[in-house]
Formats: C-alpha cells, sequence, structure tokens
C-alpha cells in the first residue's frame, strides 16, 4: 500500500518540478530579450523560440509579455530583498549593517532602473508588498541602532525608515555608482542623533 501511494507522489512531485523550469525559463528567456532588443521588441513568438517552448504551452502559462514581466519582477525583487536580509542578519554594530543595506538597496535602485520596464512593471500589487517588506527592514535596523545611541532616538524608527525608502528612490536617476554613495552617505547623516545647539 504504502508504494502504491508513493507513486501518485512522485508522479506530482515530477510535474511540479517541470511545470518550475518550464517557468524558469519562460522568465529567463523574457528577461534576455528585454535586455537585448528592449522592452517594447519582445514577442511571445520570440519567447517561444528562445525558451525552447512550444507557443501553445507559452500561453498556458503566460497571456502576454507583459504578465511575463510581471513575475520575472517579482522573482527579481524577491532575490533583492533576500539580499538586503542577509546584509541585515551579518555581525557587527547595528549602524554598520545599517549603512551597508542602504548602500546595497540604493545600488539596487540604480542598477535595475529602466524607464520602459517600470512603466510595464509597476502596476504590479507586489511592489506595495516588497516596499513594506523593506520598510520593516530597515525600521528593525533603525530601532536597534537607536537602542544602542547610534541612531537618532527623537523620531520614530517606522518614519526614519520611510524617509530612507522615499530618498533613496532618488539613486535610481543618479549617472554613477559614486554619485550613488554620495546619497547614502547623505541620507545616513540625517540619521545620527541631532548635536546640541544645532537647530538653534
Amino acid at each position: 500500500m504504502r508504494i502504491i501511494g508513493a507513486v501518485p507522489r512522485l508522479w506530482n512531485d515530477t510535474i511540479a518540478a517541470h511545470r518550475e523550469d518550464v517557468h524558469t525559463a519562460i522568465l529567463d528567456a523574457t528577461a534576455a530579450l528585454a535586455t537585448e532588443q528592449g522592452l517594447l521588441s519582445v514577442t511571445m513568438s520570440q519567447i517561444a523560440e528562445r525558451s525552447g517552448i512550444g507557443r501553445a504551452t507559452l500561453y498556458k502559462y503566460f497571456p502576454d509579455v507583459a504578465t511575463i514581466l510581471l513575475a520575472w519582477h517579482h522573482r527579481q525583487i524577491a532575490a533583492h530583498l533576500a539580499h538586503l536580509a542577509q546584509i541585515c542578519d551579518r555581525s557587527g554594530p547595528p549602524l554598520n549593517r545599517l549603512r551597508a543595506v542602504l548602500e546595497a538597496y540604493a545600488l539596487i535602485r540604480h542598477e535595475h532602473h529602466d524607464p520602459d520596464l517600470a512603466a510595464v512593471l509597476h502596476r504590479g500589487t507586489h511592489l506595495g508588498h516588497a516596499h513594506d517588506q523593506l520598510t520593516e527592514l530597515l525600521r528593525g535596523l533603525i530601532a536597534e541602532a537607536a537602542h544602542a545611541k547610534t541612531v537618532r532616538d527623537d523620531v520614530e524608527p517606522t518614519e526614519l525608515a520611510t524617509y530612507c525608502v522615499h530618498a533613496l528612490g532618488a539613486a535610481a536617476t543618479l549617472p554613477s555608482a559614486a554619485a550613488v554613495r554620495r546619497l547614502v552617505g547623505i541620507i545616513a547623516s540625517g540619521l545620527v542623533p541631532a548635536k546640541v545647539g544645532l537647530s538653534s
């Protein structure tokens, strides 16, 4: 009975793995084509040919190119968030980890900004969830640093995290990585404890 019961499970696992492989191949092919020739030039026929998947099969997975790009972007965002979480979990003073996360996120915004892609991709609800996760990640680090007296504690960590996320959005339009790092320095300086007499 156990052997018989294991057969459909093995079959289901195999089918699930196959579908995951096809899904990944579609996303990878679409991303490559968009990078090579631009978003507006990519067609479903090209994606099918590049991925080695028949058009009929392709349409079973996705109805159009925009939907594929949204799925690919969702995967990219998940990978970026995982990378930032790894930096957050490193050992060391919270202020150092906070600065490292700010710089990593700013460079992601700078390196992956594409106006054409943004017009299609930035309609997904997954961006709101990613924004919330990033804000929460920063809030936790800021709270740690505030407890260690290395970040100002006269403003709520959530407010400071929101400030960071919005300010770092400017990294997308900066001309170089050096400019991005200068931006991070300016943002980080706004997080340090206020000096006595600074506002007088």
